[in-house]
């Protein structure tokens, strides 16, 4: 069950990018965060690919690496991006909905099939995210759902969950073509050149804003390095499924950080959600 332990690690850290993320948010520029949030990855990254060494890569690798790191540059903007415009506590939480689409994915790229528990347990995380926009009810019994498409945030925070749950299938193949490491750094590599030209693009006149907050912008990207570090690992002892879905309870966690460090509003239907989507992820790792 090691990969357990790594996966509920990779959730705590995830979490805590979030934060750290949405707290810079408030004052930064997205792409200036999303670009330095891996630059600051690599630099935690490389020493131990170093010192853990490189293994043998081959064709399945790169073509994993080009086709996933390029999904993941798009995603990773949008990411932020949601969160810097929409609550931590409405949008996090929908992203445990990756799992639903895995079931497409997943057996297509990786050839994993979903159990009858993996089943049962996204659709609890469906109903999870319903119980999320709860108080749009009296609207009709279809307007919580109705409420996740009109915000701006939510939207941006499905196709995220859209694009992980086809990037979670190439890590896999990216983690068993080389070692988990190798992969987390390669792919944060990528990341970051094929953010360069966007950051140019998009946030030139901003990239004064770098200096005057290396600490924070450090912050973030040790904690994505750490947690994608454990993500990695997990992936090598288990199917993609299950990881995610674990990797989702930060859901959890940023509800709760949500309501108390930035004072979000609506904490009882969205913890409530969020803990709905917790048990089915229970649900998907004990059976």
């Amino acid at each position: 069950m090691i990969w357990l332990a790594f996966a509920i690690l990779t959730a705590f850290f995830e979490s805590l990018k979030d934060v750290s993320s949405k707290k810079s948010l408030q004052t930064l520029d997205a792409y200036i965060v999303a670009w330095m949030a891996n630059i600051f990855a690599i630099a935690v990254l490389l020493p131990l690919l170093f010192i853990m060494g490189i293994p043998p890569l081959n064709s399945q690798f790169w073509i994993a690496l080009l086709i996933g790191g390029s999904l993941n540059v798009i995603s990773f903007i949008l990411y932020l991006k949601a969160i810097q415009i929409s609550d931590l506590s409405l949008t996090v939480p929908l992203v445990t909905l990756t799992p639903l689409f895995l079931l497409v994915t997943s057996p297509l790229i990786v050839q994993e099939s979903a159990t009858i528990a993996d089943v049962i347990g996204i659709i609890l995380i469906v109903v999870g995210s319903y119980v999320l926009n709860l108080k749009e009810r009296k609207k009709g019994y279809f307007a919580p759902l109705k409420a996740i498409l009109k915000n701006k945030g939510s939207r941006l925070m499905l196709v995220v969950a859209l694009l992980w749950s086809i990037t979670s299938t190439f890590d896999k193949v990216g983690v068993v073509n080389s070692s988990p490491m190798c992969w987390s750094t390669a792919l944060y590599c990528f990341l970051t050149v094929g953010m360069f030209p966007i950051v140019l693009y998009k946030s030139r006149r901003k990239l004064n804003q770098i200096a005057p907050n290396l600490a924070a912008l450090a912050m973030i990207g040790a904690f994505h390095a750490v947690g994608i570090t454990f993500q990695m690992s997990a992936i090598a002892f288990t199917s993609v499924t299950q990881v995610i879905a674990v990797k989702r309870t930060s859901a959890l966690i940023s509800v709760l950080l949500g309501h108390f460090l930035f004072k979000e509003k609506g904490l009882q239907e969205r913890l409530a959600g969020a803990a709905i989507m917790v048990l089915g992820v229970v649900v998907m790792t004990l059976f």
